[in-house]
């Protein structure tokens, strides 16, 4: 069984055991979350399609860890204007690990 889950302005697909990693949601390292917006669950060929999320329906997850995402460069630049902008940026995220799919 999957579902298809909506946090921090994002979809992701999960099915139980599966690890995730989200934005950075405010809960502490061992946790129990429960994610309420379920867009889509599907089981086989079977799928239910939320309008525009599926009723009664949610998932548990566990807060494995928090940290940082690689850093990624960003570089501006005008040519013939001698102008160069440097910058970084490192997005925090939470660990999820999804223990149940509730419908």
């Amino acid at each position: 069984m999957y579902a298809v889950v909506k946090t921090g302005g994002k979809q992701y697909r999960v099915c139980v055991g599966q690890k995730i990693k989200v934005e950075q949601i405010p809960a502490e390292d061992g946790a129990e979350i429960t994610l309420d917006q379920i867009l889509m669950l599907g089981e086989g060929e079977e799928v239910k399609v939320g309008t525009p999320l599926v009723a009664g329906a949610s998932v548990k997850c566990t807060v494995v860890s928090h940290g940082r995402h690689d850093k990624i460069k960003i570089f501006k630049m005008r040519r013939r204007k001698h102008y160069q902008k440097h910058q970084g940026h490192r997005q925090n995220y939470t660990e999820l690990r999804i223990d149940a799919i509730v419908v």
